[in-house]
């Protein structure tokens, strides 16, 4: 046995991640896949009469080792990966593939399924139970388990291509990623940026054996560039740079790769009776079908385009009087914004960093926690990581009983995507009588620190560790019997809920005080800026909700149609921003290349699911806001309802239950200032 298929001798059977070999993991994963067999095997093999014990809820338990294993893995492959696990993804995809396939293409175990959910209404089941039987007989339907033998060969061969196309298209993006350099060697280049970009880059240079100021595309430090660097030239250079991610002429081109991807996506759609991929992704989401999500796009498309043009006509003429700038273009949006917003409000996130220390912002996200839910977070240095910047937490109830073990993984490094996710090492579930308890991580990009300051989060740094930690207390807070419907195994666009609406704790005043304190001083951040950050949350808010409904847009023209007469990418793309377009176009720039929430991501005719969720969330948090946003009662029921339910019951049902009503858009309209 490997190690990372033996139940781990340690404390909270955490990973040991300090043991593990790159070379351990293929016969893991060989042994784990084989131990999956023999586990459904039995099932199938099970001379008795199918139930939902012997069948059901056995199918839920199995496939553990091979889960547990897999988060280990594709966890590191996201946030330490290396060519060794670039290489070892390769080959353990298609047998993942082909194990799912297996699975749900066993038409006796079907069989076994079947028999149970045709006597659904004579069972006496939980609402789970009601929930997870379902789920399990429509994700044998829903994975070709009634095609005929030739159909299912053919699907068994587009899930293997697939597989491994998302996983070139991932690593291509990270190659291009890493691949650009914008080296700075005369300081009146640096003019405009503030100083902790500044020493980061030097830092950054230091590092790499350059002389001067080094740049590159992840975040904390293209952020930084393109908002304040006042060299026009060199902001339009690393935009263009990001904006070529994968389109490219060079190994790492992933124009093919998109375009299969559609295509194959839409052929299996097809197979399994739908007519495109968002119709079958859709049929298991709140929205329901492709026709529905447009509208809802296009309907808030409606309402904020007007407040987009003005915006953009204001900041075009914002920056021909302060600079003469002709045409506003993409590598001056955010530096103008800034410059605008700086002058309307007075509001410079630098001036508001030395108050966002990230621990302080870290212990503050846990004590709004606690006010809220009532856990305690203790950090430990006995739980093995993967890279000593891990931090490791013990959370628990106030009577000491563990809820769960939190990993924060906060800056970049070379083998670690852009962007900040949560995941999880191990999911909640009750077995045999014993509750398991559940290990999550949440991954981000920030702002590093340097020789002289500890790390200082810019405000939307602040709001992103907030949202991260939304989705954390969602896996960590689970209460649920089986491991396939806790915590964030939900219904995609119900799944951004508890992070969305978390953020909204860091525009409050009573939230604020708790964490937003002077790194040098100790000062609480002065009532003016809490003030002045409020009414900046709506500013541009026409742009940026646009911009998001691009997004939705591109992702919808992509997967609600069929794109097997798609040819060119480019020209494609230019279609569907048509609606949303306010800045010209660039030639040499596309945004589907390096899409990774569509086409690596989980997110594919899912993105509209950010704009429906912020409907939900506003509307959520207005319920706290009419009675207080550290209100214990309506805490409780968010909590009690959503954070702990997982994805035990409908997402409305559990929903309406919290909030007594279903959601109404009335409150992010007001949020986003887009209605009085």
């Amino acid at each position: 046995m490997s190690i990372l298929t033996e139940k781990f001798k340690t404390q909270h059977d955490t990973a040991p991640f300090s043991q593990i070999k790159n070379e351990d993991y293929i016969p893991a994963f060989d042994e784990a896949i084989q131990k999956t067999k023999d586990e459904v095997d039995a099932i199938v093999n099970n001379p008795e009469t199918a139930t939902f014990d012997n069948t059901i809820a056995a199918m839920s338990y199995s496939g553990q080792t091979l889960d547990r294993l897999s988060n280990i893995f594709f966890n590191l492959h996201s946030a330490e990966t290396n060519a060794d696990l670039e290489k070892i993804a390769q080959d353990v995809a298609p047998k993942l593939s082909a194990l799912g396939n297996d699975i749900t293409l066993n038409f006796d175990l079907f069989k076994r399924v079947k028999a149970v959910y045709d006597q659904k209404d004579q069972l006496t089941l939980t609402a789970e139970q009601t929930t997870l039987l379902e789920k399990s007989y429509k994700d044998f339907v829903r994975n070709g388990a009634l095609l005929n033998d030739e159909q299912k060969e053919k699907l068994r061969e587009i899930d293997a291509e697939l597989s491994l196309l998302k996983l070139k298209f991932g690593e291509n993006v990270l190659a291009e990623t890493n691949a650009y350099q914008l080296l700075v060697t005369d300081e009146k280049d640096l003019a405009g940026l503030p100083e902790g970009a500044v020493e980061a880059a030097h830092a950054l240079a230091k590092a790499n054996e350059k002389e001067g100021w080094l740049f590159t595309l992840d975040f904390p430090s293209y952020l930084p560039f393109v908002t304040y660097a006042d060299n026009r030239e060199l902001r339009k250079e690393i935009t263009l740079a990001a904006g070529r991610k994968a389109f490219q002429d060079n190994e790492h081109n992933n124009v093919e790769n998109v375009l299969k991807i559609v295509k194959l996506r839409f052929e299996r759609a097809k197979l399994l009776g739908y007519a495109t991929h968002a119709d079958f992704v859709l049929a298991e989401r709140m929205a329901q079908n492709p026709s529905k999500v447009t509208e809802f796009l296009n309907d808030l498309l409606g309402k904020a385009k007007p407040a987009a043009v003005k915006e953009f006509a204001e900041l075009s003429q914002f920056a021909k009087n302060l600079d003469g700038i002709d045409q506003l273009e993409k590598w001056d949006g955010a530096y103008y914004a800034e410059k605008l917003k700086q002058e309307r409000f007075n509001l410079d996130d630098e001036k508001l960093k030395p108050y966002f220390k990230l621990e302080n912002v870290l212990h503050g996200a846990f004590e709004v926690a606690h006010r809220l839910f009532g856990i305690n977070f203790k950090e430990v240095d006995t739980i093995d990581t993967y890279h000593e910047e891990v931090q490791t937490f013990e959370v628990s109830k106030d009577n000491g009983e563990l809820v769960a073990i939190f990993y924060a993984d906060f800056f970049p490094r070379k083998g670690k995507r852009n962007g900040a996710w949560m995941t999880s090492f191990k999911p909640q579930y009750i077995q045999d009588g014993k509750q398991e308890r559940p290990h999550v991580s949440i991954v981000c990009n920030f702002t590093r620190p340097t020789a002289s300051k500890p790390s200082l989060l810019t405000f939307q740094e602040v709001t992103t560790l907030f949202h991260e930690f939304g989705h954390a207390l969602h896996g960590m807070l689970a209460d649920s019997t089986y491991p396939t419907l806790s915590g964030t195994s939900v219904y995609w666009d119900f799944v951004e809920l508890p992070s969305q609406v978390m953020e909204n704790w860091c525009y409050e005043k009573e939230a604020l005080e708790l964490f937003a304190k002077h790194y040098e001083t100790g000062e609480v951040i002065p009532m003016e800026l809490v003030e002045k950050i409020r009414e900046s949350a709506s500013f541009l808010e026409g742009m940026a909700t646009m911009r998001q409904l691009s997004f939705g847009l591109l992702d919808m023209g992509w997967h609600g149609q069929d794109p097997t007469s798609i040819s060119d990418l480019k020209a494609f793309e230019d279609e569907q921003f048509a609606s949303t377009k306010l800045y010209p176009d660039v030639k040499e720039n596309a945004m589907s290349t390096a899409f990774s929430h569509i086409f690596n991501g989980g997110y594919s005719s899912g993105y509209y699911s950010y704009k429906w969720a912020e409907v939900l969330d506003a509307d959520a948090f207005d319920y706290f806001k009419q009675n207080g946003i550290f209100n214990k009662e309506i805490a409780t029921k968010f909590k009690d309802n959503i954070l702990s339910k997982g994805g035990t019951e409908h997402p409305m049902v559990l929903y309406k239950r919290f909030r007594g009503q279903e959601p109404s858009v009335e409150p992010l309209l007001k949020r986003a200032g887009l209605i009085k």
